[in-house]
């Protein structure tokens, strides 16, 4: 009889191959953070994707396509897909989305399309929530969950929300900022505010073309915003030199900015969301707020990495506040957590906005 020497085959390869890789999504205005099941977090990725206008084709996504942005030539258009939040390009979405889902999965002939949990911001519309749906679906989402970005950065933040307690989070992103008081495992409640990160670097480019004639790309704004932007007075002044365009002339020129007027140009935008957080701890209930005084607010988003944020909540508040550890990835991870019960989670809209109205 004839004797075939079979390759070995590696069982627990072959089970993960067959076996699809649930995703926690944070689709992002300015980045793109997933979650695989059981891995953690694996992509962190700027959501900007560059594209050949006659072709279609898309060049890069993320990082790379990040630094394009302002250097393309007149046939290569480098942008963000997502503005405030929400999806201002559909196509792009589910381009960049494409990319990003098959970095993060082994993907192969035989592995079944991956779960997706998408964390939304408070303030997003049913019409808003079915795009985020679609353009996953588009990408190569088997089903896709919707989870309020709030409750996600609890989650994410190791907030133990299941109890009766009542636990305050202030989710500052890039295009919103998104504040709710939790609790036994809801959102009691909740507001949306369409100022945060990409507000403060319009801010800054604003003012540098008002008051030094140059002109900044939002890259360099964020940049000043990074290495200068302070939430409170309190630390030396530093100052930074930037590069632009003179507004009058077109020429180079290199200008001087300082913590100081950094801090200045962030007063207002800051000042609306440290009002938008008392304005929601004043439609709280008196119980709640009382548990929320005793355990603190938590900070979240990449914006609260802003030095003194934490002061300046407590400060206008009353009441302690922290910033999260790695608070840029809690909505992340926090739709990473999620995955474990998704069973038992509705797939599609979650009618955030049905729900506020019944609410107040």
């Amino acid at each position: 009889m004839a004797k075939f020497n079979l390759p070995n085959i590696d069982l627990k390869k072959l089970n993960f191959s067959l076996t699809s890789c649930d995703l926690g999504v944070d689709l992002g205005t300015s980045n793109v953070l997933i979650c695989a099941e059981n891995k953690g977090l694996i992509i962190r990725e700027p959501s900007v994707v560059a594209m050949d206008k006659n072709t279609g084709k898309i060049i890069q996504v993320g990082a790379a396509a990040r630094n394009m942005l302002g250097r393309t030539p007149g046939n290569v258009v480098a942008m963000h897909p997502l503005k405030d939040g929400i999806i201002s390009d559909h196509e792009m979405t589910v381009k960049m989305l494409q990319a990003m889902f098959r970095a993060a999965t082994e993907a192969s002939v035989f592995t079944p399309k991956p779960r997706v949990v998408i964390s939304v911001p408070s303030g997003v519309t049913e019409v808003e929530e079915r795009s985020v749906i679609n353009a996953a679906i588009d990408a190569g989402a088997r089903r896709v969950f919707l989870i309020e970005e709030p409750l996600a950065a609890a989650l994410g933040a190791g907030l133990d929300i299941s109890g009766s307690e009542g636990h305050m989070i202030v989710d500052i992103g890039g295009g919103t900022t998104d504040i709710a008081v939790l609790t036994m495992n809801g959102v009691a409640v909740s507001s949306s505010l369409k100022v945060a990160g990409n507000t403060m670097d319009d801010l800054i480019i604003r003012y540098v073309r008002r008051n030094h004639g140059t002109l900044i790309g939002q890259t360099t704004a964020e940049t000043v915003k990074i290495e200068l932007g302070r939430a409170y007075p309190g630390t030396e002044e530093v100052s930074m030199v930037i590069k632009g365009r003179d507004v009058k002339t077109g020429m180079p020129r290199q200008v001087t900015i300082t913590s100081t007027e950094v801090y200045e140009i962030l007063r207002r935008p800051l000042r609306q969301i440290a009002d938008e957080v008392l304005s929601v701890l004043e439609q709280t209930s008196p119980e709640l707020v009382g548990d929320i005084s005793e355990q603190g607010i938590v900070l979240t988003g990449g914006t609260v990495q802003m030095w003194g944020m934490a002061e300046l909540m407590t400060e206008r508040t009353g009441i302690s506040c922290v910033v999260a550890d790695d608070p840029a990835a809690c909505t992340a991870m926090g739709c990473g957590k999620s995955l474990a019960w998704i069973k038992a989670m509705s797939e599609g809209p979650i009618n955030i906005a049905r729900k506020r109205a019944m609410r107040s």
